[in-house]
């Protein structure tokens, strides 16, 4: 298998450090807000990646934090914790915070169909693993105290800058308003391990340490984490492009600098959702989540669909008109499975297509190409119908689009006033010759796989 990887800058062969099996991580979310379908994207192409590995063969262990506590508003340590900052606008707990949105991210995730990690682990339980890292980083020299907070000293790391490609020089460029002056750090870019209540006032989660009573940084929780469930060497680290610096950089420093060899192989980034305007972010325009598009009228795998048709490597457009497209072509290839009956399976047929799919796999992960080949067996015409409903159901292992998933399909009330005050709005726009108009309300209700039927004695509909 070849992989793109962040630290070489290239796509490469993929060798785990034990044959057969791969431990993985991935960095969850900050639990203080839903998490938006920029976010998403990143946990449905970790999602095909792990699929991805168990189709060719491999045993996965995945292993995925939950930041409860120590993300401060700017990632270079500046700010509130994010966690405290929804407290304040919620006038709810931390903790009551932090069990309300994960709950609502995994709830995400189920629509997604997005599988949960082996273990999934909150930054708070692991507080003593924290304090045993930076006891051992302050002993080895490469972290200091300073105005009552523990720093971590990056120019004692010297392959600091290699994840992320640049100097120090370049980094202040991109990155000096984003950064606040703090006296305490030697270096602009020493990062915190553990905030003493001389941080901020009111922090509502502290504990006590040997270097007073506090809370951890961010950076340290991945790290610890991931070392105390998948042990001393890691096969793949993942995250959204933009945790590669500082948070990941940071991650490798202080990991390496703890456990004095390598720690992590391969690190896999996501690209960026976009919109019109740029990356996508809770604090630009319309926070788009996946209940946002349901009220829509968005099925959430149409999105995931969306997702899959790009490298998880590349930055993605959204945009409602083409999120309309994805889910037309995927309520279509969805209805033409649906007329596939189940005849007898021809097996010596299947292994071809399992075959170019698991190339496409290798192929740094082509979920382009996957799609593609859904499309290819459904226009084999030396395939029965049985036998490409096993292929395509085999496919759905990775690509989890419920491809083959027969549902019982109802309608409320509410749906049928709203379709039946379609049929006779695009009957007066018929009748005023608007056919644009028309047509547009008739393909609308097509994407929602509901399909009009004009017949002389007027519009019927039927679900599809």
């Amino acid at each position: 298998m070849k992989l793109y990887n962040t630290l070489t800058k290239k796509v490469e062969k993929f060798i785990p450090n034990e044959e057969g099996k791969v431990k993985m991580y991935t960095c969850g979310p900050t639990v203080y807000h839903f998490a938006h379908i920029g976010n998403l994207r990143t946990y449905i192409s970790e999602d095909v990646l792990e699929k991805g590995l168990k189709f060719i063969g491999y045993d996965v262990e995945r292993v995925m934090n939950i930041t409860d506590v120590g993300h401060n508003v700017g990632d270079g340590d500046s700010g509130e914790d994010k966690m405290s900052v929804a407290s304040k606008r919620e006038n709810k707990s931390s903790y009551e915070i932090a069990k309300y949105y994960t709950d609502c991210f995994f709830a995400d995730c189920c629509k997604l169909n997005v599988r949960k990690p082996d273990v999934v682990s909150n930054a708070t339980d692991n507080i003593d693993m924290y304090i045993e890292m930076i006891t051992k980083l302050l002993d080895n020299g490469h972290a200091y105290i300073a105005d009552g907070n523990v720093y971590f000293d990056t120019t004692k790391f010297k392959n600091y800058y290699e994840l992320s490609g640049r100097n120090s020089d370049d980094l202040m460029v991109a990155v000096r308003e984003d950064i606040e002056e703090d006296t305490a750090k030697r270096n602009p870019f020493d990062f915190g391990l553990w905030f003493t209540n001389s941080k901020f006032d009111n922090q509502e989660l502290q504990w006590d340490s040997p270097w007073g009573r506090g809370y951890p940084g961010w950076h340290i929780e991945c790290s610890g984490i991931s070392i105390k469930n998948l042990g001393e060497t890691l096969d793949i680290h993942c995250g959204a492009e933009d945790a590669i610096f500082p948070h990941h950089t940071n991650e490798i420093a202080q990991s390496e600098a703890f456990l004095g060899h390598k720690w992590c192989n391969y690190w896999v980034h996501l690209g960026f959702l976009n919109d019109e305007t740029g990356k996508m972010s809770k604090s630009k325009g319309e926070f788009l989540t996946v209940s946002l598009l349901e009220e829509k009228g968005y099925n959430p795998l149409a999105y995931r669909y969306l997702c899959l048709n790009s490298y998880y490597h590349s930055q993605l457009t959204f945009s409602y008109n083409i999120l309309d497209g994805a889910q037309n072509a995927y309520n279509k290839l969805r209805n033409r499975i649906a007329k596939l009956e189940k005849t007898e399976v021809m097996d010596e047929k299947i292994l071809p297509y399992i075959e170019k799919f698991s190339d496409a796999i290798k192929d740094d992960l082509n979920t382009s190409n996957m799609i593609t080949l859904v499309y290819d067996v459904l226009k084999d015409e030396n395939l029965n119908d049985g036998t490409k409903l096993a292929i395509i159901d085999k496919f759905d292992e990775v690509l989890s689009l419920d491809l083959t998933k027969v549902e019982e399909k109802t309608i409320d009330s509410d749906l049928e006033n709203e379709i039946l005050a379609k049929i006779e709005e695009r009957k007066e726009a018929k009748k005023n010759k608007d056919f644009a108009k028309a047509d547009s309300i008739r393909d609308e209700l097509l994407a929602r796989g509901i399909k009009l039927i004009d017949t002389r004695e007027g519009t019927t509909y039927e679900l599809i």
